[in-house]
């Protein structure tokens, strides 16, 4: 498999190389040149052997131990169906995300890209440095993936004051050396701003040997891609999908699965009150606005990287034209699309609705009176919307519980009352001594940061 850039000026890539570069050197995303075919599930497959499977194209002969390295990933997870399905009623499910070590959906593709990372790295007697922004739960699960890695090094950034007390301490209180943390002065926008203009310095990439792990790396959405098609297998598809959405990496996994020949019918994109791509989606209105902090601060955000991937396909791959469209949307603020392209990728696929914090706690307060579960305000958006598109959505709807409720105690027990404990192993995150840096929204200040501490 070859990979190419979505703005059309990088070279073609293998697998192993995309890994470790993260962002191509023309600023854009890296996709599959081609998309392959899913194989047919064999009976009795475990999550691990479905997922090394399902990624087995994509990674070509760069991993010959890729089934050992989803196995070792996915024995970290505290369920044995590593993403399990509740039944919420007779036509809707929660596909569980929030098993893994740091209680978010992001564990499961950083468990296994962390080990991916190592495996790369050891073979070629090479080390990188990890930048990442996180508006949650990247950063957490980014440093549990590879704290124990010998050959990468990592800094997140994440925007000061604006994280779950849970989040910022599953981040700020991992003692290991090869591990910074920096509170940025700044929205989560401000911290992904920083990390791409790192990668956009060549010196600086250079000299670093910068890597980025998150969704901006091919290699995380390939394996979200997985749990989309574990979920078509389990209920025998075709499906609906309801995801919470912020940087779109997730739903567009969901549109992945869908390429490769998974059941799915709609994809449900649910926002917060930071809603520019359900405006998007209803109106072809994607102008950025200042970003609102809210009860799901991970989704606390104006520009989605990700939706660079899909605007890519809606352009016939043309690379330039959608380099010359992202370079108009960051002077501008503004970008819209052809009348026949939303026909044709956004018509009959993409659903979306909005969720303010009122409603988000309505949701998680009737989920639990009607269900007895606790959901995190991220998954009660996804709710939410489900409620709304109630009249639109005819087949089984599958949303996508992102976290665990623990990782946001205060804004559950306002809406049911109940105070969610951490599980036995996070039991005494808020004893732990913290280790975190603040500095300006500055990239002087970041940039020197990162090479005094790892260069």
């Amino acid at each position: 498999m070859r990979y190419v850039s979505t703005r059309g000026r990088a070279p073609e890539l293998g697998f192993a190389d995309v890994l470790l570069a993260g962002l191509a050197t023309d600023g854009g995303l890296y996709v599959p040149a081609e998309w392959p075919t899913l194989a047919p599930r064999r009976p009795g497959m475990t999550y691990a052997e479905r997922a090394a499977q399902v990624m087995a194209p994509f990674v070509g002969d760069d991993l010959a131990d890729l089934e050992r390295l989803c196995a070792e990933a996915y024995a970290t997870f505290a369920h044995p169906a590593v993403v399990p399905l509740t039944q919420l009623d007779s036509q809707h499910f929660l596909m569980e995300l929030f098993h893994g070590p740091t209680l978010a959906f992001k564990d499961v593709a950083l468990q296994l890209v962390g080990r991916m990372f190592d495996a790369v790295l050891s073979a070629r007697q090479q080390r990188v440095t990890i930048v990442g922004a996180t508006s949650g739960d990247t950063g957490s699960a980014a440093i549990d993936g590879v704290k124990g890695c010998a050959n990468v090094d990592i800094v997140i950034l994440y925007p000061h004051g604006r994280t779950s007390d849970v989040q910022r301490r599953q981040m700020t209180t991992v003692d290991s050396p090869n591990v910074r943390v920096v509170a940025v002065d700044g929205t989560f926008d401000d911290c992904q701003d920083l990390v791409k203009a790192m990668f956009a310095d060549a010196e600086f990439r250079e000299r670093m040997r910068l890597s980025a792990v998150n969704s901006i790396n091919w290699a995380r959405v390939m394996a979200q891609v997985v749990y989309y098609v574990v979920a078509t297998d389990l209920l025998a598809g075709p499906i609906d999908v309801n995801v919470p959405t912020g940087n779109f990496g997730n739903v567009f996994a969901g549109w992945v699965a869908r390429q490769l020949g998974a059941p799915i019918e709609r994809l449900v994109v649910a926002s917060n009150a930071n809603d520019i791509l359900t405006r998007f989606f209803h109106d072809n209105d994607m102008s950025t606005a200042a970003v609102v902090p809210s009860l799901s601060p991970s989704m606390d955000i104006q520009v989605s990287s990700n939706f660079e991937r899909l605007l890519f396909e809606m352009n016939g791959r043309d690379g330039g034209l959608t380099a010359e469209q992202l370079g108009r949307f960051r002077a501008t603020g503004h970008l819209a699309i052809e009348d026949d392209q939303r026909r044709r990728f956004v018509d009959g696929s993409f659903l979306a609705a909005r969720c303010d914090d009122a409603t988000t706690l309505t949701a998680m307060a009737s989920t639990y009176a009607r269900t007895g579960l606790l959901i995190d305000p991220h998954t009660a958006v996804a709710i939410s919307a489900a409620q709304q598109l109630h009249g639109d959505l005819h087949r089984t709807v599958v949303t996508m519980a992102t976290a665990h409720p623990a990782k946001f105690p205060e804004a559950v027990e306002r809406a049911t009352g109940v105070h969610p404990p951490l599980p036995a192993h996070l039991a005494d995150l808020f004893d732990r001594p913290e280790r975190v840096i603040r500095l300006p929204n500055d990239l002087a200040a970041v940039q020197r940061f990162v090479g005094t501490t790892f260069g």
